[in-house]
């Protein structure tokens, strides 16, 4: 099975001191360390397994600058077979939709079974998986924390759904899966598979490459504004025995009306 898993570099928050900038629509990304999104760290672990079982080989795919090849070589030392850098000026300042769009091209430009992203990056908008698939026709499955293989024309999923429960589905191949943390535990990636990996020619595409028109690019969504929350009061820390704690506990929800 040919797989290809989208990723992404992001603001490692473990690593860094999160502020906005002066204009008030970013982070301050100068001086930030800089990883592969959690996520997506789940997704090329699960194309790795499923190869395992099925053979095959995993592709990992990001759009970014040059810096970006940092996050595919980590990945290939984790196990994906091959990288590729998608690296345009053109692709700066693009939208979700236009990532998208750059994904949807180098697809094409392969011969893939399966396609898998990150259910959510550094944005939060979880938007990318699902406009792909729209736009390659392919069926989609949002948040999947399993996958059986079994049939070569098909797969089955697992979804965590409202209340805990979990619904098994089947969905033909190719297609789309976003998937989401906790369907695996990533492998450690050692000393030793990074440096193997090290000097791997990695390709690059640009839009002409791709026979993506820069104008198609444009972002459709622009961000106007980023702010922190208020913080708001500290938090009261209930002291005394497992029982006086409870006891205190039960009485302060009694008076604010959360029992009766």
């Amino acid at each position: 099975m040919e797989i290809l898993v989208c990723i992404k570099r992001v603001p490692d928050t473990s690593e860094n001191e999160i502020a906005l900038n002066s204009a008030g629509n970013d982070i301050e990304r100068d001086d930030l360390v800089y990883s592969v999104n959690e996520w997506d760290n789940y997704a090329v672990e699960e194309a790795i397994q499923i190869v395992d079982r099925v053979g095959g080989s995993v592709t990992v795919v990001t759009v970014g600058d040059d810096e970006s090849e940092e996050v595919l070589r980590r990945e290939m030392a984790m196990g994906a077979n091959n990288g590729l850098l998608l690296s345009d000026d053109a692709f700066a300042e693009t939208d979700g939709r236009g990532i998208a769009t750059i994904l949807k091209a180098a697809v094409e430009k392969g011969n893939y079974d399966l396609i898998l992203t990150g259910a959510l990056a550094d944005d939060g908008a979880g938007q990318v998986g699902g406009m792909l698939a729209a736009m390659l026709d392919y069926p989609f499955a949002s948040v999947v924390n399993k996958i059986e293989t079994g049939d070569d024309k098909k797969l089955k999923i697992g979804r965590e759904i409202e209340g805990g429960n979990q619904e098994i589905s089947e969905i033909e191949l190719p297609c789309v899966l976003s998937i989401q943390t906790g369907i695996n535990e990533p492998r450690y990636v050692g000393i030793r598979g990074i440096r193997k990996v090290a000097s791997v020619e990695i390709p690059t595409m640009g839009a002409g490459d791709l026979g993506v028109d820069a104008a198609a690019l444009a972002p459709k969504v622009k961000r106007l504004d980023y702010f922190v929350p208020e913080m708001g009061e500290g938090a009261e820390m209930l002291e005394g025995s497992t029982e006086e704690i409870i006891a205190k506990l039960l009485e302060m929800l009694k008076a604010k009306g959360g029992l009766k």
